[in-house]
């Protein structure tokens, strides 16, 4: 397949990850968690198989695995709560900005000296989100759902930063979802369990269906899509073409779901995602 269709399959089906997870909180059609792990096994089963075509096994060690599961677990279920309450759009910028913000400053910690127009793009990049943020805006987001979303964004990054160098990124994806998948069913059927609500948990097939989704579609074939077209863009350029996403979640936000796209949403828009192609792009 053409190498920038596959870019651009990659790019829509990774923001359709917010819209999808969206239209199914949105109306109440499954429980946020619920969402989480049925995305997690939809998106393990996938993965696996890929994997399983391909090499015939699947291992589930290796190193950094547990900093992949625990930070893919706290990205999966901060997302999915968050979209309780955040649009898909906005969440999709909030967990942008924070990934590569996370990534920015883990490259400093790693010993990495950027050079004073990365400083400046990151420094914008955080103005937006903290403009868009702040208490009293015309987009007033929840708080306490734009913080859970902000921990995914961190968690997206911690995970994204765990995996560099790894020499098979398909199938530690893979093995990470596989055992993330386990882990959720069993913390899942322990809250449902010791709170006496597992009866009480929505999940029509509606909600199911977007859940299987994201996490067989638009996550696991998603993510395979990505680490086909990796090894043929440059950093920089693999970089910059994922500052489409929050504009096609934000775009599909307003078209499939009438989410307002107000002039602050716009400009925090424009300095976040201004700020990152400011940072990526610079010369070392």
């Amino acid at each position: 397949m053409n190498l920038v269709l596959l870019t651009v399959l990659t790019m829509i089906a990774f923001a359709s990850n917010s819209i999808l997870n969206r239209v199914a909180l949105a109306n109440g059609d499954i429980d946020a968690v619920v969402f989480g792990v049925v995305r997690l096994f939809a998106g393990a089963t996938m993965l696996a198989v890929l994997v399983l075509l391909r090499d015939r096994k699947l291992s589930l060690g290796g190193a950094g695995r547990s900093v992949g599961v625990a930070s893919l677990l706290i990205y999966i279920f901060g997302f999915s709560l968050a979209y309780e309450s955040l649009d898909a759009g906005l969440g999709a910028l909030i967990l942008f900005g924070l990934v590569q913000i996370t990534m920015f400053a883990g490259s400093l910690i790693g010993g990495e000296r950027p050079a004073p127009r990365r400083w400046f793009g990151a420094a914008v990049a955080f103005g937006g989100l903290i403009w868009l943020l702040w208490p009293g805006s015309s987009v007033s987001p929840s708080l306490w759902h734009a913080g859970l979303m902000a921990i995914a964004g961190v968690a997206w990054g911690v995970y994204s930063l765990n995996g560099r160098g790894t020499s098979d990124a398909l199938g530690a994806t893979a093995a990470n979802f596989c055992i993330s998948a386990m882990l959720a069913a069993l913390g899942a059927a322990a809250l449902y369990g010791l709170t006496d609500q597992l009866s009480g948990a929505v999940a029509s097939t509606f909600g199911l269906s977007m859940a299987v989704l994201a996490g067989a579609v638009t996550s696991g074939l998603g993510y395979a899509m990505w680490y086909t077209v990796l090894p043929s863009l440059r950093g920089s350029t693999a970089a910059v073409t994922q500052l489409t996403v929050p504009v096609i979640a934000i775009s599909g936000g307003a078209v499939l779901l009438s989410e307002p796209v107000t002039s602050r949403l716009v400009v925090a828009a424009l300095m976040v995602l201004g700020g990152v192609l400011l940072a990526v792009t610079s010369r070392r």
